[in-house]
């Protein structure tokens, strides 16, 4: 990835799928706290709005690659699927921004929303709740670690798919899912610690609970979280490790593993109806009424 990552993104930016509807779709942005650069956003609204709640989306890519444009198809659907608006934030990219960049950008745009509800037509801030999948999960899990760290306002809820939450991704790691799930999957533990390495080249600094939220000293008195894992991906452990730290310290937390998935299997083709499924999962738990068992898909079709 570190040889690759240019051309990766040109051939994203290839076959991203461009806004269909533009009623639906249009883009803003926030300047960040000193002015330097603005902070592009998204908006995708629903064509039926089932709730006044903002879906606030960070996207994967490892921090190095992904944009508006090659999340546009994904966004769409989270909007259908939850009939909720999602801003999706476009924050900086490493290796040319490594660490902290796109982790400010990121809790540039929350703080802002939370402490502005004007701008979003929120009245309350826990009518906000965040989202990320892979590297998102990441960045959704450091910014509220911030804003509680910092006395801020909190979103409502935090989403996590298949988040990064540790700092080693090489045969020292000590979760299991690296070493089954690291060769044949798709997402590589060597292509994750490829990513780590170009966000943070400093090892050290890897272990700040910005970067490995599982380094935290402290987890509790965060938002209600919903974490979703796949079966086949090498981050599977360190993601469900996550949810156990926060319901271990009395945040409101359920873990899902999605039954034979790999790791970027909701922005993929539906398989048996798993992404589906998985937006159903994501709507209860918005609209607070999440049943069903720990699992998607193969060992039982809850929720």
């Amino acid at each position: 990835m570190q040889e690759d990552y240019v051309w990766v993104r040109k051939l994203q930016n290839i076959f991203a799928a461009k806004p269909k509807n533009n009623y639906r779709v249009f883009d803003r942005s926030i300047y960040s706290e000193d002015g330097s650069h603005s902070i592009p956003i998204r908006v995708f609204h629903p064509k039926e709005r089932k709730s006044d709640d903002i879906l606030l989306f960070f996207h994967g890519g490892g921090w190095v690659l992904g944009n508006n444009d090659t999340y546009t198809k994904d966004c769409m659907k989270m909007a259908e699927s939850t009939g909720r608006t999602v801003l999706s934030v476009d924050y900086r990219k490493a290796p040319e921004y490594p660490f902290p960049a796109g982790f400010e950008d990121c809790y540039r745009v929350v703080d802002i929303l939370t402490n502005n509800l004007e701008l979003t037509g929120l009245t309350d801030a826990k009518k906000l709740s965040l989202i990320g999948n892979s590297a998102g999960g990441n960045l959704v899990a450091a910014v509220c670690l911030r804003l509680r760290d910092e006395g801020k306002t909190l979103p409502g809820k935090q989403i996590l798919i298949n988040p990064v939450t540790y700092w080693d991704h090489t045969e020292q790691a000590p979760f299991e899912s690296i070493y089954v799930n690291g060769f044949d999957y798709g997402l590589t533990s060597k292509k994750m610690q490829e990513y780590m390495e170009m966000y943070e080249p400093d090892e050290a600094l890897r272990k700040s609970p910005y970067i490995s939220p599982l380094m935290a000293a402290d987890f509790s008195d965060l938002p209600d979280a919903l974490i979703i894992t796949s079966e086949f991906d090498p981050l599977r452990d360190e993601g469900e490790a996550y949810g156990v730290k926060l319901k271990e310290a009395g945040t409101y937390t359920r873990v899902f593993q999605a039954q034979e998935t790999v790791h970027d299997y909701l922005t993929g083709p539906s398989v048996n109806g798993i992404v589906s499924k998985t937006y159903k999962l994501i709507k209860e738990f918005l609209d607070e009424s999440l049943k069903g068992s720990e699992y998607i898909g193969k060992q039982n079709d809850a929720p």
